[in-house]
């Protein structure tokens, strides 16, 4: 399936009341996703960057703010933007990972069979050219800043993701997880499984 064919579905994790409490007192009236930036929610801007995806089906906005809260907004995008914008309350914090995987048969329910969730069209190109099952945007920062984000080590000749760690207490890398990031739907049968072994502990 070339790329004019693919379907490309969206998602955005967008957290809940309980996190972004480094953005109080500004997020106790307005979910943090919906405060303005630059004239608008700051959820639109990568809304509409989303928007300039080819073959876009979807794009989802996962978290656990109450629905009524995004209801208003998700209407008012869908109509400004021409693309069916759907917000899926997760019924506790799962994290990223288990929040895309608590709706894994909605995400696909448009069968992107054989495409990716993406954002940016040279971070598509690079996926495919590593190949595997995901990619993940990464910048460099500080040692001091590092401890603040997600720290990785990835082997300097293929770029594999040898090791990760989320606000480590001690320095590991300078290289830090963007929240961006490339998957081919067997992200869904990967996450299954570490949910397994968390399990069988």
């Amino acid at each position: 399936m070339g790329i004019s064919d693919e379907k490309v579905v969206a998602v955005i994790m967008v957290g809940g009341p309980t996190k972004g409490t480094r953005f109080r007192p500004l997020s106790l009236n307005i979910p943090k996703p919906l405060f303005p930036l630059a004239g608008q929610p700051m959820v639109h801007h990568p809304i509409s960057a989303c928007k300039r995806i080819p073959n876009l089906a979807q794009i989802y906005l996962v978290g656990f703010y109450e629905e009524r809260e995004f209801a208003m907004y998700v209407s008012s995008i869908s109509t400004e933007l021409r693309v069916p914008v759907r917000y899926l309350r997760e019924d506790k914090p799962h994290g990223s990972a288990g929040g895309l995987y608590n709706f894994r048969d909605l995400i696909m329910e448009d069968n992107p069979i054989n495409s990716s969730f993406y954002l940016f069209f040279a971070f598509v190109e690079a996926h495919k050219r590593y190949g595997g099952m995901g990619t993940i945007l990464v910048i460099k920062v500080s040692a001091e800043l590092a401890s603040e984000f997600g720290e990785l080590v990835a082997d300097p000749v293929t770029n594999e993701l040898l090791h990760y760690t989320e606000k480590p207490e001690t320095f590991v890398s300078d290289r830090i997880n963007c929240g961006v990031y490339v998957f081919t739907p067997d992200i869904f049968t990967a996450i299954q499984g570490v949910s397994s072994q968390r399990k069988d502990r």
